[in-house]
């Protein structure tokens, strides 16, 4: 699955709200679904894990110049969602960019 938000900010300002707001990922899910880590491997990468019923979904999130991608290698229990999913992280991972 793999999301584009676009952004018009600094890439230096899009990395520090996206350290500010990290925490709050897992946030993104129903309470007590998800067991969400995040880690930043480099500058403009944030890797994502993501445990959601006994299944463990890996990502990261791209900072670019004029937009953020973030992608997860879903299982295949969770492709046939992959609509929804992907609506709920571009309503959700707008959060991630605001100040």
């Amino acid at each position: 699955m793999r999301v584009t938000l676009p952004h018009n900010l600094t890439k230096e300002e899009v990395r520090a709200r996206m350290h500010k707001h990290a925490g709050e990922i897992g946030g993104f899910f129903p309470p007590g679904l998800a067991r969400v880590t995040t880690d930043w491997p480099s500058e403009d990468r944030m890797s994502i894990t993501a445990v959601v019923m006994g299944q463990t979904i890996p990502g990261g999130v791209e900072v670019r110049d004029h937009d953020v991608v973030i992608e997860m290698d879903l299982p295949l229990l969770f492709s046939v969602m992959k609509g929804p999913l992907e609506a709920a992280v571009k309503k959700e991972g707008g959060r991630l960019l605001a100040p």
